[in-house]
């Protein structure tokens, strides 16, 4: 508790609730025999334009419902018990509240539905949002939504887990609101996750604030036992001290009792600057086209034939995250829309559009979101076809969504999960930003959503002006003070009136410059050991993309690479669950940052003596599988299981670090292959400026560097026989 989060050995597919502590009743069974077969339930919908939005896109999910299992049945083992841990803790991992599993009993099936052949409910329970407080003008688009937007977030989860079992061979059917054959109720009391009072259904610790979801399947794995009545009495010591591991009753009550805008974590806490921690040189920041990023390179041939064939898959080779791949592509079409021509006169308040926007999207489940004007130069320059970007809104809202704590002390950072946790972030991400922009078109106000399948934004410049994290050594990844560098980044950019947020300064520059704990772990060497350059303007650790991008495209032993995440000693719990030391640290790092050169050396020390950065079998939840050719089998060339080396160093003068600046970049319309040049970004080197020296010849009003203007496009036409994102669908 002092050292480490009191979760630590806690399995993960327990979840987050002590449901393994409760009084269990057996006679519940024969009483459920009893009941008669239930009609399909009245789902009437209230009016409300969140509530629309919530629907479409529980509808986007309805597309997943009867989809056929893999050709061939995955690898899995025979102990039916650790098949379970790998079921539960997919749903655990998609952010379920509480899973249950139970048989399907013939009375279970609603009136008029033939009995199906699947022999087993994994039930799902998704707690309601938080609605945003009294005054908040969310509340009354929020008030009526609750249960569509819960709804939504199971049906999501549904399609998700019946996806990783069927892409594992087995068949698998998700039944949520709208779309159910079965008795979910009946299933949630089979499962050991309600009791029944009358005709109603109460779960210990959520009372009746949740929807179900569940999946039905073929697939053998280990029931719940029904649950006593006496689990009503469930919220006891244990429950509110957290003495099982378990999420304590008080850090429940803690985030209940912040104001709905603020969010779970105390931003308002941290040092406001007025511009960001690391120099950007505005007028000098060229912007870049979208064939200029890595991914998007490797994917047009740039990186070779190798990394262009892994460009469409290397995040989805696990059953997890190939079962987001087509959820993902689902939203890609409704990320903009017509903006509803109504009257916007009560969108003139900056401030409360401000808080309202940020309530609701606490109330979808982001973790943290910041406001900025958006630069120029975040604007992508040119599509990837290569048709010209003009910026068109002003104002950009940025979401943080946690990539999962406990899943990521599982693995090593660059196994078989990696991609998952990545694409669980992007999904869900795309899903919050994608309803609010739906949302604030139909008030009439223009918004458009900019996910990692399709951003018009750079989302790093953005990041760092809403004053959600600092630039760290791991280069191009934002750091934040209580999620540390475990998160992605969703936007929304829109022209609703908004009060903005300031850069945030929480000391980060000097911890990183003493702290090289991420480039120690870097599997492939592409984070500097060195100095911060000037990069096209931006003061940064730049790490060598190219390098990067080759790794996580084809790293063979596992599904992309998060390890610089997993590594960093700011990848914590800082909140009332997490250790003692951390929070006393986290709260010194923020309000006492005079003490950061006394306190960073000994902190990065500790780190690597508690071992913190290995990984906690615990909490590995997931089968080590790879997809070929659409079935799952075991990895062809096993597992990365790698845990820390302090012991390793690299010169920083002898590392040997690729730079591609703008001039070196591809024509945002270049009709074939641009190869990457290595031996220039190599010799790139030469032509850096360190931050004092751009600082002294921008103060002497001289003129930027040659190398920061972008290579111009080679005819302005659009390239039509480009190589299309694995985002895109190819029916």
């Amino acid at each position: 508790m002092f050292l480490y989060p009191r979760s630590r050995n806690r399995p993960f597919h327990l979840g987050q609730f002590p449901l393994e502590s409760l009084p269990r009743d057996d006679s519940v069974l024969s009483a459920e025999g009893d009941r008669p077969r239930r009609a399909a339930p009245d789902r009437a919908s209230p009016p409300g334009q969140l509530v629309n939005a919530a629907e479409h896109y529980r509808e986007i999910y309805s597309g997943f419902i009867d989809i056929d299992p893999a050709a061939a049945k995955a690898p899995v083992p025979d102990d039916l018990e650790r098949r379970t841990i790998d079921v539960k803790g997919a749903a655990y991992f998609m952010d379920t509240s509480q899973v249950g599993i139970c048989r399907i009993p013939d009375n279970a099936w609603l009136e008029g539905e033939a009995p199906g052949t699947h022999s087993f409910a994994i039930v799902l329970l998704v707690e309601d949002g938080r609605l945003p407080d009294e005054g908040n003008f969310a509340r009354a688009w929020a008030r009526p939504a609750v249960r569509a937007v819960s709804d939504m977030r199971a049906a999501e989860i549904a399609a998700l887990v019946a996806g990783h079992i069927r892409t594992m061979g087995w068949e698998a059917r998700p039944h949520f609101a709208a779309h159910e054959a079965l008795d979910l109720e009946r299933l949630a009391v089979l499962a050991g996750l309600a009791v029944r009072q009358g005709e109603a259904i109460i779960n210990p610790y959520l009372e009746s604030n949740f929807s179900i979801a569940v999946v039905s399947a073929d697939y053998e794995l280990v029931c719940d036992r029904p649950l006593s009545v006496k689990a009503l009495n469930a919220k006891g010591l244990r429950y509110w001290w957290g003495l099982d591991g378990a999420r304590s009753g008080r850090e429940r009550n803690r985030r209940a009792r912040r104001a709905s805008h603020l969010g779970p974590y105390a931003m308002e806490t941290v040092k406001r600057a007025e511009r960001p921690t690391t120099l950007i040189l505005d007028d000098e920041v060229p912007r870049v086209p979208k064939r200029a990023a890595f991914f998007e390179r490797a994917l047009q041939g740039d990186l070779g034939k190798k990394a262009q064939e892994a460009r469409t898959r290397f995040s989805f080779k696990h059953p997890m995250s190939w079962s987001q791949l087509g959820v993902i592509r689902s939203m890609v079409p409704f990320q903009d829309g017509e903006v509803a021509d109504c009257d916007i006169s009560k969108f003139a308040d900056p401030a409360a559009n401000a808080r309202a926007i940020k309530a609701l999207s606490y109330f979808l489940g982001a973790e943290m979101t910041g406001i900025c004007e958006v630069p120029r130069y975040a604007w992508y320059s040119h599509k990837e076809d290569g048709t010209p970007i003009e910026p068109y809104h002003k104002y950009a809202v940025v979401m943080l969504i946690d990539q999962g704590f406990d899943t990521m002390e599982g693995g090593s950072g660059d196994d078989w999960i990696s991609g998952a946790q990545s694409m669980r972030a992007y999904l869900r991400g795309a899903e919050i930003a994608g309803i609010i922009a739906e949302l604030l078109r139909a008030e009439g106000m223009p918004a458009r959503s900019q996910t990692n399948a399709d951003s018009d934004v750079l989302h790093i410049p953005v990041t760092l002006w809403a004053g959600l994290g600092e630039l760290s050594r791991i280069g191009e990844l934002i750091l934040n003070p209580f999620l540390g560098p475990r998160l992605k980044t969703v936007v929304m950019t829109t022209d609703m009136p908004l009060e903005i947020d300031k850069p945030v300064d929480f000391g980060l520059q000097y911890f990183c410059d003493s702290c090289r704990k991420c480039a120690r772990e870097c599997p492939c060497d592409a984070i500097p050991w060195g100095n911060k350059v000037m990069f096209n303007g931006y003061e940064i650790w730049k790490p060598d993309v190219e390098r990067c991008s080759r790794y996580r495209l084809t790293n063979s032993k596992g599904s992309a690479c998060g390890r610089c995440m997993k590594t960093c000693p700011l990848n914590k719990v800082v909140d009332s669950d997490g250790p003692l030391l951390t929070r006393i640290a986290s709260w010194c790092g923020i309000n006492a940052m005079f003490l950061k050169p006394l306190l960073v050396p000994i902190g990065v020390w500790l780190d690597d003596v508690l071992q913190n950065g290995k990984r906690n079998p615990l909490k590995k939840w997931w089968f080590d599988h790879e997809i070929i050719d659409g079935v799952t089998v075991e990895p062809r060339a096993g597992t990365n299981q790698r845990d820390i080396d302090p012991s390793h160093t690299v010169d920083p003068e002898k590392q040997k670090m690729a730079y591609y600046h703008a001039d070196m970049m591809p024509a945002p319309d270049a009709p074939e292959s641009v190869l990457v040049d290595r031996k220039a970004a190599l010799a790139a080197k030469d032509f850096l400026e360190s931050p004092d020296e751009a600082r002294a010849r921008a103060a002497r009003g001289e003129a930027p560097p040659a190398h920061y203007v972008a290579t111009p496009p080679i005819g302005g036409s659009v390239k039509k026989d480009r190589v299309v994102s694995p985002y895109v669908t190819t029916k």
